[in-house]
């Protein structure tokens, strides 16, 4: 840790880690947050280096939004299935069979993803987002299934999903919830949007991880059942001490975002290693679908 603050004032380097990450990532970070805040303090950052502790497109959106800075994914194979199953190709086609929709991408997407899309989204934003276009206009919600099915419940509208998701929420069956449900019948249920709609139905809130974050600080409630990644505990425990959090299934692992420990983080910092390229032509169009959700908040 003292190596890796050292190399940060030498380099003039700000770590930017999600919740996720491993207790000791977070621990070093400058700041730790949700993928909208993430993109939030990236597109603020007066530092010449960003390192990104998470995965792959976290990373490429630093990069979109910072052009003239280093961007540093220490791991650099630490991707996100649900981004892997759209491709810039495949969203083309599914264009030509709605060309009049608009598409919602969720930031969980690749660059090339992104250039396609009109405008970004995450959980935290993604209702708001959604109500802004205009009612009459059919919408195209890339690539989460899950997300786009909650989005569709709060705002009413007719939505066109894509068949993605979250290998990590997804998996959360209603018998898992339930067991819990039942070992700690005071507890307030909060999960992500990501689950499936059979579980956010059994939930007392579904937020995004920030927003799960807020409900506990904020709720009277001192016990909780948190149907998101394990990592996400270590930041309630750090900043909600008096409360008590059990997770919603006994293995709510995301080994992607495990991937960056101490070590491999001074090694990317030390070298200024698995920097993070998008080619000009797709970071300009991605750049215009992520300013686009910025602008609403």
């Amino acid at each position: 840790m003292d190596r890796i603050i050292q190399l940060k004032k030498d380099n003039n380097a700000v770590i930017l880690a999600h919740y996720y990450q491993l207790p000791e990532i977070q621990e070093i970070a400058d700041f730790v947050g949700d993928s909208l805040q993430l993109a939030q303090k990236a597109s603020q950052t007066k530092a010449d280096v960003i390192v990104s502790c998470g995965v792959r497109f976290m990373a490429e959106t630093a990069k979109i939004l910072n052009p003239e800075k280093m961007v540093l994914l220490p791991a650099s194979n630490a991707g996100c299935p649900m981004a892997d199953m759209v491709t810039a190709d495949a969203l083309r086609d599914k264009k030509a069979e709605h060309p009049d929709a608009v598409v919602v991408t969720y930031v969980n997407s690749s660059a090339a993803v992104k250039a396609e899309s009109d405008i970004c989204c995450t959980s935290s934003n993604a209702v708001r987002v959604v109500e802004s276009v205009p009612p009459d206009q059919e919408i195209l919600f890339v690539p989460d299934r899950n997300l786009g099915q909650f989005v569709a419940s709060q705002t009413g509208r007719r939505i066109i999903l894509w068949d993605g998701y979250c290998p990590v929420h997804d998996v959360l069956a209603v018998q898992e919830l339930q067991a819990q449900m039942e070992a700690y019948p005071d507890a307030r249920v909060v999960v992500h949007p990501e689950c499936q709609p059979d579980i956010s139905a059994r939930a007392d809130a579904v937020k995004s991880t920030a927003g799960i974050l807020d409900y506990i600080k904020n709720t009277d409630a001192k016990t909780f059942i948190v149907g998101t990644e394990e990592g996400f505990l270590h930041t309630v425990q750090q900043d909600c001490p008096d409360k008590t959090c059990y997770l919603a299934r006994k293995s709510f692992v995301c080994k992607d975002m495990k991937q960056i420990d101490l070590q491999t983080l001074v090694r990317s910092m030390e070298g200024l290693e698995e920097q993070v390229i998008v080619p000009e032509g797709i970071r300009q169009k991605a750049y215009q679908a992520l300013e686009n959700m910025l602008r609403l908040g």
